[in-house]
């Protein structure tokens, strides 16, 4: 068993653990590598069949490349799509003109948390990675979150030697992450070695222009790079010291930005 087998195994063995313990669970969906790779994960845990709905917050902005993988995606791996918007911020006029972090809190954490309380979803399974940003190092693999989805990173249980707290008080709303000990580096790896569909927005253009990390379109960047194929790719992140998210405008609003984002109830 090589390196890759180890995370995956681990991977399948906590979605299985989540759908065994919690009543009414869904997977959060960003369309990007990671939720691509958390959805195939899911397809082998369960024998081909995602058996719990896959929820994409749709904040209007996204790029629409990544719209038409998403409806084509869900139709040929037969995924159970639900759709959700803060309709009200959008007809209010809500956009990144506003704030990047009061446009990302209105339209992904209020349209989650809006979602989620449609729904009556009580366990929530989200891509993250602690390798991606320093708030989501702070994660546990499940994440009990307090009254309105809230995040208290000061009141999480701890998680020695892989083992899980799967048990919580009834009402308690609670993160699942998968990936949490995946690197930016593994998750290429394993896309190449599976041949896991992902958007072209990832391989450079004939700009040399390609995005590392993807988002709302007036919110994300691409970055200077040859890399068009997933080789390229893993090559690339193998010598580079520039950040996933370099690319991420709200990310550099604040210097607490995103930790007060992933606080109130951000993905």
């Amino acid at each position: 068993m090589d390196h890759l087998d180890r995370l995956e195994a681990q991977s399948i063995y906590i979605l299985r653990e989540a759908f065994n313990r919690i009543d009414k669970l869904a997977m959060l969906w960003s369309i990007g590598k990671d939720s691509n790779v958390m959805v195939w994960l899911a397809r082998k845990a369960f024998f081909g069949h995602v058996p719990f709905p896959v929820l994409h917050v749709d904040t209007s902005y996204k790029i629409p490349e990544m719209i038409e993988f998403r409806d084509r995606m869900a139709r040929e791996w037969g995924l159970n799509l639900i759709v959700g918007q803060n309709r009200a911020a959008l007809d209010a006029g809500m956009n990144h003109t506003r704030g990047r972090v009061v446009c990302c809190s209105a339209l992904k954490t209020d349209g989650l948390k809006s979602l989620l309380d449609t729904h009556g979803f009580t366990g929530v399974i989200a891509g993250i990675r602690r390798d991606e940003e320093g708030t989501r190092a702070k994660e546990r693999v499940f994440s009990p979150r307090g009254q309105d989805n809230a995040w208290n990173v000061k009141d999480q249980p701890p998680e020695f030697w892989d083992q899980f707290k799967t048990e919580f008080p009834a009402g308690t709303s609670v993160r699942i992450h998968p990936l949490l000990h995946w690197t930016e580096v593994d998750i290429w790896r394993y896309i190449q070695r599976e041949e896991i569909p992902v958007v072209t927005l990832y391989f450079a253009n004939q700009d040399g222009l390609r995005y590392r990390s993807l988002g709302c379109a007036p919110c994300t960047l691409p970055i200077r790079s040859t890399a068009s194929t997933v080789a390229e790719i893993v090559a690339e992140l193998e010598t580079t010291r520039t950040s996933e998210r370099a690319g991420r405008a709200q990310d550099k609003e604040s210097e607490d930005a995103f930790e007060r984002l992933r606080a109130e109830g951000y993905m």
